[in-house]
Order: C-alpha cells, then structure tokens, then sequence
C-alpha cells in the first residue's frame, strides 16, 4: 500500500487535512537572482549577510529515512534505528512492516531537516491531545519534507512549488515559536544547489500570506510592506497563523 501519494491521499497518519502540493527546485527553472533580497542572517536582518548553512542537491541522500508514517503508537521512521528504514531501489520510499510511505526528501539539509521532523513529532503530540489546529500542522510539516504533495523527486508544477513553499514557511515558524525566519531558509530546505534561483517566488509567496495576515514583513524588527521593502527582510508569525504554541501544545 503506497504512502501518502502525489495529493496526500490514503494515509494512515491521523494529520488528514488540507491536501497542498509540495515540490523542489525543477532543474530546468530559472527565476531569476535573489533579487534586492541578499541572503539574511538568522538573527535581526543584517545587510546581505549569508547564513552559508550549505545545502544538499536532490538525491544526495542528507536525510537517513522519511519523518514517518505516523501510525498510531509510534513515532515514524524519524525514530528508526540509525541505520533507517528499508528504503525502495529508487529510494523514493521507506518500507515499514511491510508497507510503503512517501520518503523525506532527501535534498533538504540537516538543519531544516531535524527543524521540520521536530514540528512534525510535536503536531502529531498535538492530534493525540485533539488540539483543533494539529492536523493542519501535520500536513504542512509533511508538505516541508516532500512526504506528501506532488512527489519531490519529480519536476514541479508552479502551484506545486508555491504550496510547498508556504508550507515550509508555516512550519519553520511554528517550531521556533515565534522568532522570525529568513526567506532563504526556506530557498535553501527546497532549492537544493540552485536555491537562490527560489529568492523572488519565496518572496511573492511571503507577499500572499502577509495579505491575509498569517505572517508579517520585517526589518530590523519593523513592520514593512513587501511591495515597498527594499533590502533583506524576515517573516515573523502573523496574527492569522494558527497552530502557534499559544494556540496549542
């Protein structure tokens, strides 16, 4: 039985919810420099500093294994032996008791990684407790890490791309409950080698979700307007994100 394929239908994971695309960087799409938005730093935005976390191109197998099938009474395959699950040939898949689930992404580097199984572990504590937003963070923790959406080893679609991309926004923000993220980081979870290739769609991305309030423009700890900012900027949760510690767990 396959895992949370393509739309993240046929789960056994207790995070059913909204079925968003994910995807990564296709090798062919080119959208432009970083534009005004140098790399920021990880603490309040610096002028053009880079964060330099590196990054691993698609199938350079980072990740030892997917976040999980998520059945109930245990954790996934983020809490299998070190040596990982049984992986598929094409590794596209873990084998858990048989049975087939969408693997993690294995470009996302090990920081966002760890960062993304984290907030994912913490969501499927939150469905046990019945917090009325865990389901939602489920899902947008398994878009991040490519196990559910359009399959990551595959050429994005545009919406695809753009729902993954809003997912990892939300899920990053949750898990550093409530400090604030770079555009890059997100650049970097999904664009393999070539993330600043992501820097201008993250932005328009970031543009749609300040619209309707789930996160807000910063810079140097002010409100700004995206469509005015110039310069680095950060995404800091907005009033609307819901599925914040204060909310939940």
């Amino acid at each position: 039985m396959s895992t949370d394929e393509a739309r993240g239908k046929g789960s056994a994971e207790p995070g059913e919810g909204r079925a968003n695309g994910s995807a990564r960087l296709g090798k062919g799409r080119s959208n432009g420099s970083a534009g005004p938005g140098k790399d920021c730093a990880n603490g309040p935005a610096g002028p053009g500093e880079d964060r330099g976390n590196g990054s691993a191109g698609p199938g350079q197998g980072r990740a030892t294994g997917s976040a999980g099938p998520g059945e109930e009474g245990q954790e996934g395959g983020a809490a299998a032996s070190s040596s990982g699950p049984e992986r598929t040939p094409d590794g596209h898949h873990i084998v858990v008791n048989g049975r087939k689930w969408r693997a993690t992404d294995t470009g996302i580097p090990e920081k966002f990684r760890k960062e993304l199984v984290a907030e994912l572990m913490s969501a499927r504590r939150a469905v046990k407790s019945r917090d009325e937003h865990a389901r939602d963070r489920v899902q947008d923790a398994k878009v991040a890490l490519g196990e559910r959406g359009e399959p990551w080893w595959e050429e994005p679609s545009e919406d695809g791309l753009r729902a993954r991309e809003a997912a990892t926004i939300r899920a990053l923000l949750r898990h550093r409950a409530g400090k604030t993220i770079c555009p890059s980081d997100v650049a970097r979870t999904l664009g393999g080698d070539d993330w600043r290739d992501l820097m201008p769609q993250i932005r328009d991305v970031a543009g749609d979700m300040a619209g309707v309030g789930e996160i807000t423009v910063t810079q140097k700890g002010e409100t700004v307007d995206l469509c005015t900012a110039r310069g680095p900027i950060r995404l800091a949760p907005g009033p609307d994100l819901a599925g914040m510690p204060a909310d939940g767990e």
